[in-house]
Order: C-alpha cells, then sequence, then structure tokens
C-alpha cells in the first residue's frame, strides 16, 4: 500500500540495487552499508608509474600511446625516406655531422655503451632480478614482463640487419669505406636494453622519486650513447635519430604490453580476496 506508481520501478544510471536489506546510514535505499566495497582503492595494486590501478583504464592513456606509437613510426619512414632518395634532410645531416664530429677518448667511451657486450647483461641482469621478485611476490604469470622485454630485445637485430642491408647507407668520413650504417644498432641496442630494464623497474619501486630518477637516468645514458656515436664519427645523426624513432616504438609496445598485463594482474587478485 501507498505504492501510487502505476509501472514497474525503474533503474537510474550509475546506481546498484542492494541485494540486501537494512541499509544504514547510507542515505540511499540503493545501496547497503554491511558489506566493504569489493575493490577498495588501498587495495588496488599500482601500475607502472606508481597510481593505483583502475579499470577500466585511466583516460587519456589510449591517446598517450598512440601518440608515442604513431609520430615516431611516421618520422623514421621520413627519414628513411630521406636517406634513400638522398633527399634535402641529408645535406642537413651532413651540415650537423661535420659541426659534431670531433673524436676523442671521452666520446669513445660514451658509445661503447651501446655495445652488446655492455647493455645487453645489464638487461639480463634486471630481468632476473624482476623475475625473481615477481615469483617471490607471489604475481600472477609472473614470468610474462621478463620475457617480454627479452622478445623484444629480440626483436632489435631481426629488424636492424634487414634494413642496412635494404638502406645500405654509406660510412662517415671517419670511417673505413663501407656501407650498412642506417640505422644505428648501438643505438638500438643501448635504447632497448636500457629502456626495457627500466620499464621492467619501475613497478617495483617505492617513491616517486626513485621512479623519476631512473627514468632521467635511462634518458641521459641513451641520449650520451647517440651523441657519442656522432661526436666519434662512427655514425651520421640521422643514423642515431632514425633508432631512436623505431625504439619509442618498440618500448611503446612493450609499455602497453606491460600496462595491460598488470591490470588483468591486479583484477585477478582483486576477484580473489573478494571471494
Amino acid at each position: 500500500m501507498g505504492d501510487i506508481r502505476t509501472g514497474p520501478p525503474q533503474l537510474r544510471p550509475g546506481r546498484a540495487l542492494a541485494h540486501t536489506h537494512g541499509a544504514s546510514g547510507s542515505g540511499s535505499p540503493h545501496r547497503s552499508d554491511s558489506r566493504p566495497p569489493q575493490t577498495p582503492r588501498g587495495g588496488r595494486r599500482s601500475d607502472l608509474i606508481g597510481r593505483p590501478g583502475t579499470t577500466p583504464p585511466v583516460p587519456g592513456r589510449p591517446a598517450s600511446f598512440l601518440l608515442l606509437l604513431g609520430l615516431p613510426a611516421l618520422l623514421f619512414a621520413l627519414i628513411t625516406w630521406q636517406v634513400v632518395s638522398d633527399g634535402l634532410l641529408l645535406r642537413v645531416d651532413r651540415r650537423v655531422s661535420l659541426a659534431l664530429t670531433h673524436p676523442d677518448r671521452f666520446s669513445g667511451g660514451l658509445s661503447d655503451l651501446g655495445n652488446v657486450e655492455v647493455a645487453v647483461p645489464v638487461l639480463a641482469v634486471v630481468l632476473a632480478y624482476v623475475a625473481w621478485r615477481g615469483r617471490a611476490s607471489g604475481m600472477y604469470r609472473w614470468w610474462l614482463p621478463p620475457l617480454a622485454a627479452a622478445l623484444v630485445m629480440a626483436l632489435v637485430p631481426a629488424l636492424i640487419v634487414p634494413l642496412k642491408a635494404l638502406v645500405d647507407r654509406p660510412s662517415t668520413p671517419l670511417m673505413p669505406p663501407s656501407t650498412g650504417y642506417y640505422p644505428s644498432g648501438h643505438t638500438a641496442t643501448s635504447a632497448v636494453a636500457y629502456g626495457s630494464a627500466t620499464l621492467l623497474l619501475l613497478p617495483w619501486l617505492r617513491t616517486a622519486y626513485a621512479r623519476r630518477a631512473l627514468v632521467a637516468a635511462c634518458a641521459v645514458v641513451t641520449l650520451a650513447v647517440g651523441f657519442g656515436l656522432v661526436r666519434r664519427g662512427y655514425h651520421w645523426p640521422l643514423d642515431v635519430v632514425a633508432s631512436w624513432c623505431l625504439c619509442t616504438v618498440l618500448l611503446t609496445s612493450l609499455w602497453i604490453f606491460l600496462v595491460r598485463v598488470g591490470s588483468t594482474g591486479g583484477r585477478r587478485e582483486s576477484t580473489t580476496e573478494d571471494e
């Protein structure tokens, strides 16, 4: 009695009907306060940059992913076209190379940071550490992030070697006459190795300061390798820039994968805790 509505009750968007009786203190008949929230904010896992995980993903992130994928790929295609066609951009490249090239011991040391013998062992240590931490903490599919980073590292020679053969760019004047210098393999090795290691370590750092410091250190080392290669006369500037563009696409793809794996793991843990 007392209900004068002639139609069935309407569900309001964004509100949930309570499945239990006796809501108290909520001020709304559509929710029961007798149960704790299923996914409390404090119980959510942090994402790759330390913010509480959210489902669905944070708005705006897909746009940033697309920007980091599309813009470097477009720039890489433009540079490759200019190099193959001996375009106008190569004149600027030669002038910049002439202005920057000044071989010395310091620049040689910077370029050595891009050697396979240096960069790949660093990544291998990080892979082992992250796998150990993930397994020890009981993380769901702990082996996926290290495996993904290892596969991205393996893609570097698979992409760089054919590109070198196809473009067949001549060496700089300071190097013995030869071809196959575009894009720079040392630049790609250092960028992917140190970049992948950084992406793997970020979730395990507790403070935002530590995460920012790690990202900054990775950027400095990657830029230093590229500068050393040009300064020493090992590569043309466009060889280095093109490798950075290609590696940005690879690292962004790895980042997307790690975010999805992290979000999936968080949802499964929350579901298990709720049950």
